[in-house]
């Protein structure tokens, strides 16, 4: 299921290879990884959940 997904890393990012960083991908859900670890653990966000999530920030 994750690996079908289009993934974006976090905006907070410069890019380098050494950087703690996390990628989000949207569809009906959001699932959120280490993008240091891909194959890792994925944490999954029903929509009502992500946004609030997000409005907190």
């Amino acid at each position: 299921m994750a690996a079908e997904r289009t993934w974006r890393k976090s905006s907070y990012s410069n890019g380098g290879t050494a950087e703690s960083c996390v990628e989000v991908s949207l569809a009906q859900d959001a699932l959120v990884r280490d993008t240091k670890n891909a194959s890792g653990d994925v944490l999954a966000f029903s929509t009502p959940a992500w946004r609030a999530l997000i409005n907190s920030l």
